[in-house]
């Protein structure tokens, strides 16, 4: 039996990859991180919303609601970053977004601040 008989197919929202292993995915390395519990409490925080939709991709994990697209999350050498879509249209009165993208904003963090996150 040859090693892509075994492989498995895999559905993580709307799309398919017939030869990915779980452990590929980004969400999966983010349970592997250093910055794990980091992460987590960031998942936590954005599926406590009604109607947050958490979707797992091979190179990120985002987060939706029925309007569309909210953000992306993902662990970093130094932390997490939420990456908001439509983050240049964001008011950032503290200054704390980074990038000059088009439409990305991101907001590093190197530990939990959930105050912080709800002033954006």
């Amino acid at each position: 039996m040859s090693n892509t008989s075994t492989k498995k197919k895999l559905h993580y929202g709307r799309f398919t990859n017939r030869n990915l292993y779980p452990n590929n995915m980004q969400y999966d390395n983010d349970l592997e991180s250093e910055h794990k519990e980091l992460f987590l409490q960031a998942r936590k925080f954005l599926l406590s919303f009604d109607g947050i939709v958490e979707t797992k991709k091979e190179r990120i994990t985002t987060y939706s609601n029925e309007k569309g697209g909210i953000c992306h999350l993902r662990t970093m050498p130094y932390g997490i970053d939420f990456g908001f879509l439509k983050g240049a249209k964001m008011e950032d009165n503290l200054g704390l977004l980074t990038g000059n993208g088009k439409t990305i904003r991101v907001l590093p963090q190197k530990e939990w601040d959930k105050k912080l996150l709800n002033i954006i």
